[in-house]
């Protein structure tokens, strides 16, 4: 494994899809031409490209060399590329992260792609449109209806201007374009799954035979430069299911150095080979895997079947000048670095399907992530359509990053806005619950995270009162739990529905806090503090209150940074920290357990 990582040349950080790299791929990403759409063009051959976009970054940033300030449809992409000469045994696969929302690809003239849906990736077999060197043109249009609400779109306003809690509109391609050289025989996918009652590692995978024949997957698996697996499987009917079993080593001390948390990130590094009858290597891939579980079992939630309660912060994913995509990988690290040196171990990544670096660097660096589908806010069949496939994508994309530990179909009751009161979109939210736990079954889900909870596995609560104390009693101990659940309304709205109130729910302060500080006049905040001084008062205060809460198993606090108008980040939207990042710590863990949280701090790299 030493060989293939060092023959990768480094491109396994940045590379755009972490647990499936090969060696052999070219980004797309850099200046292409660049044109707003007109109602009447209709094919490639009738656009006028009248300007240069850079490519990933969405029309409407800075970044992108456009900067649209008004709203619009839809919009046009072109440029050449080179891929070389191809062998009659291979094929050249295009990928796109996310186009919102819908896409239509063109190489050469010939259409070779579709996609709805603004959040996930797609892929096309491009060879045959190719020319005869290996060169092609690629026209990409992207259809964005701004006033379409029966869409997931998460935070992008459909208003012209952004207000309240809603930010600027993202429109076409926004994460990365590229193309890689694959054999026609090849790893089509795979999907890791541990078990630590078993000590085992689970291994799914689908090949796209194209040769007839016999095939193996070879599987090497290696942690702190050990080798712990060196297997060989038949492909059988184009898959392999198999779960390699690890040796336990027993004793705690030896355990915890294969263990996965965010004070000690151990990954499991993982070669996998494609051979034919003659044991030639037709394909090679390299991924990895974590042993670690994360259960609720009673009122709490353990990792690793110990007690673990949650720090999370809710991070929005924005940037000033480039949006929802990243500046480059070093800023995507540097966020998931931030979050930890403020003491959180953990984010709720909020309305946004984030861009698989941001995975890779929490499963490297150790913070647990809740993934969240952004809403549509309408409740029609077309909006039930669209988030289900786009939300089956997401699992897809991302079920094998040791990092998440929770799904979150719905968020405030987003999309479903009759909830109390309509049978459909209760069974709406327990069906999408429900169709979560079975893609997905070693996860817990939030089926409807902040009140209205009708099918979950944790009780999420939303609750922005500013008053430490009041905090305090509203929450005080476990008698207060069949109260809350029946008849408080922290944020005006029923905690659960169709539910039983019990205290077998972990229950989670999964936002609260949004206190602003800004001197901007247009800025927007939950409160607000006047001065730094102000906010370090009012965040120690109220971290305090709620470290010391006993029936939560955690907390979630908004948020990490400025986001446009909203300026109730602890961070400004370049990063910059609001008082110093060693006080945010000290107040984000509790002073009480300061000692420990020093040798945490300490492994941030």
């Amino acid at each position: 494994m030493q060989r293939l990582r060092a023959s990768f040349g480094g491109t396994a950080v940045s590379y755009p899809r972490p647990l499936l790299r090969r060696e052999r791929w070219t980004t797309l990403d850099g200046p292409w031409e660049f044109a707003f759409h007109h109602g009447t063009w209709e094919r490639p051959d009738e656009v006028e490209f009248d300007r240069k976009i850079l490519v990933p970054f969405a029309p409407e940033t800075t970044k992108s060399g456009i900067a649209a300030d008004r709203p619009f449809n839809g919009c046009w992409y072109r440029r050449r590329f080179d891929a070389g000469t191809l062998t009659e045994d291979e094929l050249l696969i295009l990928h796109f992260g996310a186009v919102d929302y819908e896409a239509t690809v063109w190489v050469n003239g010939r259409i070779v792609a579709r996609h709805e849906g603004g959040y996930t990736p797609f892929s096309a077999d491009v060879t045959d449109a190719l020319e005869t060197a290996g060169t092609g043109e690629l026209v990409v249009f992207a259809r964005d209806d701004a006033q379409d609400l029966a869409k997931p779109r998460g935070k992008q306003d459909w208003l012209p201007e952004p207000h309240s809690i809603w930010y600027p509109r993202t429109t076409g391609i926004w994460q990365t374009v590229w193309f890689e050289k694959i054999a026609r025989t090849h790893i089509a996918s795979l999907r890791w799954t541990t078990n630590l009652e078993r000590w085992d590692v689970g291994l799914e995978l689908r090949v796209c035979e194209a040769n007839q024949g016999r095939h193996h997957i070879r599987v090497r698996l290696e942690a702190s430069g050990n080798l712990l697996a060196d297997d060989l499987y038949l492909v059988s009917s184009g898959e392999v299911h198999r779960r390699i079993s690890l040796s336990d080593p027993g004793i705690d001390d030896s355990r915890n150095e294969l263990l996965w948390s965010p004070e000690s990130p151990n990954l499991i590094e993982a070669e996998l080979e494609l051979l034919d009858e003659q044991d030639r290597v037709l394909d090679r891939v390299v991924s990895y895997t974590a042993l670690r579980s994360f259960v609720a079992q009673g009122h709490r939630l353990l990792l690793n079947g110990r007690p673990y309660p949650l720090r999370l912060v809710l991070d929005q994913g924005y940037w000033p000048e480039t949006g929802m995509t990243p500046p480059d990988d070093a800023a995507v690290r540097r966020d998931v670095e931030l979050t930890k040196q403020i003491g959180f171990n953990g984010a709720r990544k909020h309305q946004k399907i984030e861009d698989p670096r941001y995975l890779y660097w929490a499963d490297r660096l150790g913070l647990l992530v809740f993934e969240e589908m952004p809403s549509a806010y309408r409740f029609t069949r077309t909006s039930v359509d669209r988030t289900v496939r786009e939300w089956l994508e997401v699992l897809r994309r991302d079920l094998s990053h040791p990092c998440i530990i929770a799904w979150v179909p719905f968020n405030e009751s987003w999309g479903v806005p009759n909830l109390p009161d309509s049978a459909a979109e209760q069974n709406y939210v327990r069906a999408l619950y429900h169709l979560t736990k079975t893609i997905d079954p070693t996860r817990l889900v939030l089926g409807n995270d902040g009140w209205e909870s009708v099918a979950t596995d944790i009780i999420g609560i939303h609750d922005y009162d500013d008053s430490p104390s009041r905090i305090a009693e509203r929450y005080g101990s476990f008698d207060a739990v069949p109260r809350l659940l029946s008849r408080e309304r922290p944020g005006g709205r029923a905690l659960v529905i169709g539910m039983a109130p019990t205290n077998e729910h972990p229950i989670l302060l999964s936002e609260f806090g949004g206190i602003a500080l800004s001197r901007e006049p247009s800025a927007w905040g939950y409160s607000a503090s006047e001065t730094a001084d102000e906010l370090e008062q009012a965040y120690t205060a109220l971290l305090a209150v709620v470290n010391q809460v006993e029936i939560f198993s955690g907390f979630c606090y908004t948020q990490l940074t400025d986001t446009y108008q909203e300026a109730n980040g602890l961070l400004y939207a370049d990063r910059r920290p609001k008082f110093p990042l060693e006080r945010m710590f000290a107040a984000t863990i509790g002073r009480e357990h300061l000692p420990g949280a020093r040798t945490m701090r300490s492994e941030v790299p």
